[in-house]
C-alpha cells in the first residue's frame, strides 16, 4: 500500500471541499448554521490530513522494524523515526529529488527502497560510499585499504535471534555502533544479478567492490542474518528515503518495563 499516495489524494480531495466551503458554501448557509455532517468529515479533516502529509513527506516518517537484520542496534517491533530531509527534499509520491540537502555518510543507518522491489522499504547501515573500495574477507571489512576497527564485547544472546553470536563494537569515521557475527555461519555473497555487477570481484576468501558513482554499499548490523548489498548489490541514490535516528517505541519492551533502548541511536 502506497501510504504517501493515499495521503496525497486525501489531502487533495478534502482540500477541494475545504476551499469550496470557505469560498462558496459557507456563504450560502444560514447565519450560525453548522456545516453538514458530510462536509465536516471532508473539509473539516483537511488541515489535519495536510499537516500529516507535509510532516511525513518532508520532515519525519515512522517505520516499524519487521526483522532481526539490524540486531543489536534495532530489534523486531521497534518503532523508529526517519529524517526525510537528510538526503534531500524529494517530491512526494514521485520521489524525485527537488532540493539536495546532504548525502549518506559511512556509518549512517539509512532507509531506502529495495532495489529489487521499490514498493518495499529496507533499513541497513551504509558501510561504503561512491568511489570507496570495500573488501570483505573472513567476516572483516576493509574500506579503501583500512580495516574497520572492532572490539570484541563477548557473547550476545537475544530472544529474537536464533542462536548466540559474538558482539562487537565497530568504529567507522569516528562513529561507534554494535554488530553481531556468527563465527560458525558460512560467508554468502552475490546470490542475485544486479546493476553494476562488474564493479565487484570474488576473491579467495570474500569479495572486493568499487562502489559506483551514485550508489552505496549497505549491510545489516546482524552480519550473518541480513540480506543486503552482499546479496542484491548496491543501493542507488535515487532510492534513498532518509536517515533513521530514533527508537520511539517498542510495545513488547515497554510492557515489560524496559525503556533503556528508547531514544537516539548511532
Amino acid at each position: 500500500m502506497n501510504f504517501a499516495l493515499i495521503l496525497f489524494l486525501a489531502s487533495l480531495v478534502t482540500g477541494i471541499f475545504w476551499v469550496l466551503d470557505r469560498q462558496i458554501w459557507r456563504h450560502q448557509r444560514p447565519a450560525g448554521a453548522p456545516r453538514p455532517g458530510w462536509l465536516e468529515y471532508t473539509a473539516g479533516f483537511f488541515p489535519v490530513i495536510f499537516v500529516v502529509f507535509l510532516v511525513r513527506s518532508f520532515l519525519f516518517e515512522p517505520f516499524n522494524i519487521p526483522s532481526g537484520s539490524m540486531i543489536p542496534t534495532l530489534r523486531i517491533g521497534d518503532l523508529i523515526l526517519v529524517k526525510k530531509y537528510s538526503y534531500g527534499i524529494r517530491v512526494p509520491v514521485l520521489n524525485t529529488l527537488a532540493v539536495p540537502t546532504g548525502l549518506p555518510q559511512r556509518g549512517d543507518v539509512a532507509v531506502f527502497r529495495y532495489p529489487k522491489d521499490e514498493s518495499v522499504d529496507y533499513i541497513k547501515r551504509i558501510v561504503a560510499i561512491p568511489g570507496d573500495r570495500i573488501e570483505i574477507e573472513g567476516k572483516r571489512i576493509s574500506v579503501n585499504g583500512k580495516l574497520v576497527e572492532r572490539k570484541d564485547l563477548g557473547i550476545f544472546a537475544d530472544a529474537s535471534s536464533s542462536r548466540p553470536a559474538r558482539l562487537y563494537e565497530e568504529s567507522m569515521d569516528g562513529r561507534r555502533y554494535q554488530t553481531l557475527n556468527d563465527e560458525g555461519a558460512p560467508e554468502f555473497f552475490f546470490m542475485e544479478a544486479f546493476s553494476h555487477r562488474e564493479a565487484c570481484d570474488r576473491t579467495v576468501a570474500g569479495i572486493r567492490c568499487t562502489v559506483p558513482a551514485g550508489h552505496y554499499f549497505a549491510m545489516g548490523d546482524n552480519r550473518d542474518n541480513s540480506a543486503d548489498s552482499r546479496i542484491w548489490g548496491f543501493v542507488p541514490e535515487r532510492n534513498l528515503v532518509g536517515q533513521a535516528f530514533m527508537i520511539w517505541f517498542n510495545f513488547g519492551e515497554v510492557v515489560s518495563g524496559r525503556f533503556d533502548r528508547l531514544g537516539f541511536f548511532e
